[in-house]
């Protein structure tokens, strides 16, 4: 058994913004009173970057009630960063944690921040400082390789599956004014987010019609050739993309900010423009006319949207990751494990750190078809248990003619 270690939690939030993020932060709070080694929890605001700066909130002083309503408050109420450490961060994030007694550290974020995690980690190990050392994932990318999915991403499905078939009965009604809608998602190497459009689609005739995801780069004769297919059959067509897509002969993606004021301190572009891109393809060479919509970063922190069950595992993973580091445990992440999807049954494990920093998970290539213009069933079999429970179901009137009409 591991000896006690008496001290202070850092906890810190990083990256993009999710509805549950705030949920891990409660289950660390909520965890961490329940054992007498911690004597407080220190909330680093805007994460590391804001730490560097000694600015920390006590989340011990926060009201039980503040506590219990993080988990149904979207974004990152300890406020985010996308901050790249520096070599002489690592002294100064070292002095910090002896002045105030830090001897265990919660990061929760993506690939970046368990980057960020295994090298704070690595650090007070060759400076022999005793510091438990457990990351909590999250992304709605769902592109962490070491956990079977991310918290964040069933809940960010749940917004893009229900905006798509909302999307859909828009496009339905208005096809003869607006022949061709795009729907922009997010997710800039891996298309998790987009495959989840097709989670609301019943019938063949149903949008989405068409899903493109950065895994599988397009031709713009195939892609075009897919949107005329779907065009001449049913007078409209509903199509999801990924902001990542990226073009076949060049292997670049379609669309990225070539501004240096839009890439991040790990050398992140930030994407989008792709919907724009394929709207006036469609107009300039098929001669039809089409339009898009892009929710954009609320996507990914709607609450009116989010996934109970993402709701309910996002608390479970930051409690877990308490637990697992009073028990002595260091250099992990926690990670969900599936045990059963029908029905729907998950726990948890560990990772190393090294394994769960930088490695980017894909969708795998059963999960799109032949074509490459959609998923498969069996992405639906993993992202539908992810999700909450059923879409709204939407009805359609039965195309019943009056007799003598245009129609017979």
């Amino acid at each position: 058994m591991a000896t006690a270690l008496k001290g202070n939690i850092a906890v810190g939030q990083s990256g993009g913004p999710t509805a549950v993020i705030n949920s891990s932060l409660a289950g660390v709070i909520e965890e961490a009173r329940k054992h007498s080694e911690i004597t407080g929890v220190y909330g680093m605001w805007h994460g590391i970057q804001g730490f560097l700066k000694e600015e920390l909130i006590d989340l011990y002083a926060q009201p039980a009630e503040i506590v219990q309503g993080l988990k149904r408050t979207p974004s990152a109420a300890l406020g985010s960063c996308r901050y790249k450490l520096k070599d002489g961060d690592y002294e100064r994030i070292l002095n910090l944690f002896k002045q105030y007694n830090i001897r265990y550290f919660h990061y929760i974020g993506g690939n970046d921040s368990q980057d960020t995690s295994n090298r704070i980690s690595k650090m007070a190990q060759e400076q022999g400082y005793e510091l438990r050392v457990i990351g909590v994932p999250k992304t709605i990318d769902n592109d962490l390789s070491a956990t079977d999915h991310c918290p964040g991403y069933g809940s960010v499905a749940r917004y893009i599956a229900v905006s798509t078939q909302e999307m859909g009965k828009d496009t339905e009604a208005i096809g003869l004014v607006d022949n061709v809608k795009i729907l922009e998602a997010m997710g800039r190497n891996a298309g998790w987010i987009t495959a989840a459009a097709m989670l609301g689609k019943k019938d063949e005739d149903d949008p989405p019609h068409l899903i493109y995801v950065p895994e599988r780069p397009i031709t713009w004769d195939g892609f075009l050739g897919d949107v005329q297919r779907v065009y001449d059959r049913l007078g409209y067509c509903v199509i999801v993309v990924c902001e990542g897509l990226t073009d076949a002969d060049t292997g670049e993606p379609i669309t990225a900010s070539a501004s240096a004021v839009d890439v991040d301190s790990f050398g992140h572009k930030q994407m989008g423009g792709v919907a724009d891109t394929l709207c006036k393809e469609i107009a300039a060479r098929l001669k039809i006319k089409a339009r898009y919509d892009k929710p954009g970063t609320i996507q990914r922190m709607s609450m009116a949207l989010a996934s109970t069950v993402d709701l309910e595992e996002a608390c479970m993973i930051g409690a877990q990751a308490v637990r697992e580091a009073v028990s002595g445990k260091t250099d992990f992440m926690v990670s969900f494990v599936r045990e059963s999807n029908d029905p729907y049954r998950c726990g948890t494990g560990l990772v190393p750190l090294s394994d769960a920093a930088l490695a980017e998970k894909k969708l795998p290539s059963d999960y799109i078809n032949e074509a490459g213009n959609f998923p498969t069933e069996r992405f639906a079999e993993y992202a539908r248990p992810l999700i909450g429970g059923p879409l709204p179901e939407y009805v359609k009137l039965k195309r019943v003619w009056v007799p003598g009409g245009g129609r017979r």
